[in-house]
């Protein structure tokens, strides 16, 4: 079964703008800590953002200004509006679901590509 599913990745110029979608079927969603993060090629997975259940966000310093995370618990939805886009940003972009007592979850991750 899949609980977490991606969407909107893609290749856009640099300077350009793209929104990722994280459609949950989970129970409980507005109860968990939902965040993006992201996988460049060779390199560790990294917090992108993340949004709680009072929607109290934090950002990475590298996105902070650029990206918003936001969510809708009545669509059990979770996006990321990514602007001014540079080739740095390219990655997989995954979304994960967590909570300190509920099951945690991942995403298949969507690639988002940026051309200098």
């Amino acid at each position: 079964q899949v609980h977490l599913v991606e969407s909107g990745g893609g290749l856009v110029q640099s300077g350009g703008s793209l929104t990722l979608s994280c459609k949950a079927s989970i129970n409980r969603f507005s109860f968990y800590d939902m965040s993006w993060y992201r996988q460049a090629l060779g390199k560790q997975r990294e917090l992108v953002a993340r949004i709680n259940r009072t929607s109290s966000t934090i950002y990475a310093d590298s996105v902070k200004g650029r990206f918003t995370i936001s969510r809708d618990n009545a669509e059990t939805t979770v996006y990321l509006q990514m602007n001014s886009l540079i080739p740095e940003d390219t990655a997989v972009y995954y979304c994960n679901a967590d909570h300190p007592r509920y099951p945690k979850y991942w995403g298949q991750g969507t690639q988002v590509t940026v051309s200098s």
